[in-house]
């Protein structure tokens, strides 16, 4: 590692979002000076997320930008250094844990906390992009609110894409299930009670092609979708448009250092943020499939806050 300059830190933070700035927030006012590396878009997955209305604290809609803004700036109020560097490797084998920069910059630490989020898998049409925020989400829990008494339609074929679509239900009129093969691969029971649930249409062999909207308010009109066996084009008449292909935890960078499952997630013991390496913490989507939330995210930032104070008092 050629040394451009090597900083110390008793608690080093990766990434930022609801989980990391936390982290920082609680970690500082624990007087532990932490040091927070986040990447070239701070804030994470709520940065493209416009109205957030389930965030606890505030009666009217918010939009996610603006509260991981006002997240970092507590963070570093509080007495965060925030540095923007991406970190290429990660040595967890001994202490101090190491982590080198792209900037050149050596990250040594006494406690680390891993908050580097996941990624929603998406279609990548350019028409999905742009309607990003608009009528296509990644997120039913997020934005099924948007759509009472509309119709939408739901792309997967996993428990993720299942769930979202009942979910839905509470809320749209019709929910049209979009998957390219002719079975689903969800659990059975998941299966049966969408199969019993008469506001969902499964449509089967079949991919989403295109999204069409207007500009003028922003807003989804329908979707065009492929028969993969017939190569047929329909267009369907819906309002939104949510894609449940998977996520992706950013969690390359810690392969054989870490135990994760097989999807990528990292493990903490139980009730706990601490991974298998004691004084390495994980908070946030990178270690949670199932709720996914800003809210929960933040809890377990500062957990991982709080469990990294105590680890650094016995040392």
């Amino acid at each position: 590692m050629n040394n451009k300059s090597t900083k110390h830190t008793k608690v080093l933070i990766l990434g930022s979002g609801p989980a990391g700035y936390t982290a920082a927030i609680y970690a500082a006012r624990a007087m532990l000076k932490p040091i927070l590396v986040h990447g070239s878009q701070p804030g994470g997955q709520l940065t493209t997320t416009t109205d957030v209305e389930n965030y606890p604290g505030y009666s009217k809609v918010i939009q996610g930008p603006w509260l991981m803004d006002e997240m970092k700036g507590q963070a570093e109020a509080v007495g965060t250094e925030m540095i923007q560097d991406h970190i290429s490797k990660v040595d967890l084998s001994s202490k101090p844990f190491k982590a080198l920069g792209d900037s050149g910059n050596v990250y040594t630490a006494d406690a680390v906390i891993i908050s580097t989020g996941a990624q929603a898998r998406w279609l990548n049409l350019k028409s999905e992009q742009s309607f990003r925020g608009f009528g296509v989400s990644a997120c039913a829990t997020c934005d099924g609110f948007f759509f009472k008494d509309k119709e939408v339609a739901v792309v997967g074929g996993g428990n993720a894409a299942v769930e979202e679509a009942m979910f839905l239900t509470k809320f749209a009129s019709k929910v049209k299930l979009i998957h390219r093969r002719n079975a689903l691969r969800a659990e059975k029971m998941l299966q049966e009670k969408l199969k019993r649930n008469n506001k969902i249409e499964i449509i089967w062999d079949s991919v989403v092609e295109d999204v069409i909207g207007q500009d003028n308010p922003k807003e989804v009109n329908a979707i065009k979708i492929k028969n993969v066996k017939n190569n047929k084009i329909t267009e369907l008449k819906v309002n939104g448009l949510f894609i449940a292909i998977g996520h992706d935890p950013a969690t390359s960078l810690f392969k054989n250092q870490l135990k994760m499952d097989k999807e990528g997630y990292l493990i903490t013991k139980a009730d706990s943020t601490e991974t298998n390496i004691p004084g390495v913490f994980a908070a946030g989507d990178v270690k949670d499939k199932i709720f996914r939330q800003a809210v929960t995210a933040a809890g377990m930032g500062c957990m991982a806050a709080l469990e990294a104070e105590k680890h650094l008092s016995h040392l």
